[in-house]
């Protein structure tokens, strides 16, 4: 399948650190991994452009079968803790503040032994804690090849094999999570087979919905009822599906206010084409996939992980695509299918379409890797979005923005202080004199992985910020008037 990558500032000094996870050993083989280097890896950013290892020193390399992670301050001390969803028992880390991290799995309550293949951190109940959310993929037995029609050994349909519940825990605040996923509603093991999740809101209420995206079963979009219970709305607003009614083959998902109107809309990576779902004011979503530009250059290719990101720090979000066949066996099987596959760059026209502009976007999209997961951050702190791509069974590749920053630009991270300390669930808005932004902060999206939480804004040619607009997830909103360009700005909720 594929593992994730998280960004995240495990040190807080100011850059983004890395932390890759890697499949060790399978826990039905009885095999125990000899070597750190097969486990999860934690890179400190050194702020000179290097990475150092810090797995051994900080605790970090759990060497279960890694699949994906995300980063929060569980807490609320001032530090991102780390959970990881293997393939197997999940582990969750808490940082000690101090370059080192904890295994507090056992003691916190986290009993998730499934097959975990996506986080995400929430406060779904509005308490200033971070919850967790857990997608489960399906039920998979070693001893249970798969033989196609050819006589060759490969992956069965996903349908082949029974569905697992999700998982949402939540955070007591002591220290100690309890999974509260079937009465809060949302398991639904006999359609979900999940692949990625991403929490925002979507109909501007207030409160963190979830979207789960499932692998050839309809997706499901949690919609929050405010007193700790959620209702799957997929069906009736129009996400469940694409325009013809047709279940896909849901890989990645992020979420992103791609047409400026001040709702977020959702990007979704398929076997078939990448399917972009336009938010008409949080009553119904429209399958904008033709009408955006997006369907005919993503239908060849397998997407995994998709991410919204000003690249180019015009204002407008452009859309990054890292691709690659499940199916490693898939050359022999079909003749126009390929196992690597070319990632993908889409500018934003700034009118709601996009232009495939991955042959002048560098020399890495012209090569076939297969694509996994991916995550975004200014991990130089230069002004423009970087990326990093984990790729199956190959080299993880880095890549850095140069350019992007020419156009002027404003980083903002956020400091919660009613609510959670990350900003997580909080929307901003930056205006300018021809353009006003609207973005919220997540943790937790693409495929398997996780993004900075610090939130990077493109200017354009705009010398002058007319307003900063805060809404914290507890309501609190917050101005600041007249900011200075090209910086990165810090922000801690007023307790006023």
């Amino acid at each position: 399948m594929g593992s994730g990558v998280v960004f995240l500032d495990y040190d807080t000094d100011g850059d983004a650190d890395l932390y890759f996870v890697n499949s060790g050993s399978m826990p039905q083989t009885g095999q125990e991994t000899q070597s750190v280097h097969l486990g999860n890896v934690l890179y400190r950013n050194e702020g000179t452009g290097h990475f150092t290892d810090v797995t051994e020193p900080s605790g970090t390399g759990d060497i279960g079968y890694g699949m994906a992670a995300a980063a929060g301050d569980i807490d609320n001390d001032g530090d991102a803790d780390l959970y990881v969803a293997n393939f197997g028992q999940d582990v969750l880390y808490r940082n000690n503040g101090d370059g080192t991290f904890t295994n507090i799995t056992e003691t916190a309550g986290i009993d998730n032994t499934l097959w975990g293949i996506a986080v995400v951190y929430l406060d779904f109940d509005g308490d200033g804690d971070l919850d967790i959310f857990v997608v489960n993929y399906l039920v998979y037995e070693l001893a249970m090849p798969v033989t196609t029609f050819k006589g060759i050994i490969g992956y069965g349909h996903p349908r082949s094999y029974e569905g697992t519940p999700d998982v949402l825990y939540r955070n007591n605040g002591d220290g100690t999570f309890t999974n509260i996923a079937e009465t809060a509603g949302v398991t639904n093991p006999s359609e979900g087979r999940g692949m990625a999740a991403v929490a925002c809101d979507y109909d501007n209420d207030g409160f963190p919905d979830i979207y789960v995206t499932n692998d050839t079963n309809r997706n499901f979009l949690y919609h929050n009822n405010r007193d700790g219970t959620f209702t799957d709305e997929s069906l009736f607003i129009g996400i469940g599906y694409d325009e013809n009614g047709v279940a896909e083959g849901s890989m990645g998902v992020d979420c992103g206010d791609y047409n400026g109107d001040g709702w977020l809309d959702f990007i979704v990576a398929n076997s078939e084409k990448a399917t972009l779902y336009k938010n008409e004011e949080g009553l119904f979503f429209l399958d904008a996939t033709v009408s955006s530009g997006l369907q005919q250059p993503t239908l060849p290719y397998v997407g995994f992980s998709p991410l919204f990101l000003d690249y180019d720090n015009d204002g407008h979000l452009d859309l990054f695509c890292a691709n690659g066949h499940p199916q490693d066996v898939i050359e022999i099987l079909m003749d126009h299918e390929t196992y690597a596959q070319r990632d993908q760059m889409f500018q934003s026209n700034g009118d709601g379409t996009y232009t495939d502009v991955s042959e002048t976007a560098g020399a890495y999209f012209t090569e076939t890797l297969v694509g996994r997961a991916a995550a975004t951050a200014d991990y130089d702190n230069d002004g423009d979005t970087d990326i990093v791509i984990m790729n199956s069974n190959q080299r993880a590749v880095l890549l850095r923005n140069d350019g992007g920053n020419q156009r002027n630009w404003l980083g903002i991270k956020l400091i919660g202080s009613r609510s959670n300390r990350d900003g997580i669930g909080a929307k901003i808005t930056v205006s300018t004199r021809d353009m006003t932004q609207i973005r919220e902060v997540k943790s937790g999206s693409s495929y398997a992985s996780g993004s900075d939480t610090r939130l990077l804004f493109g200017l354009g040619e705009n010398q002058h910020i007319e307003k900063i607009t805060i809404v914290w997830q507890g309501g609190t909103t917050q101005a600041l008037e007249n900011v200075a360009i090209n910086q990165i700005l810090t922000i801690m909720e007023s307790q006023q």
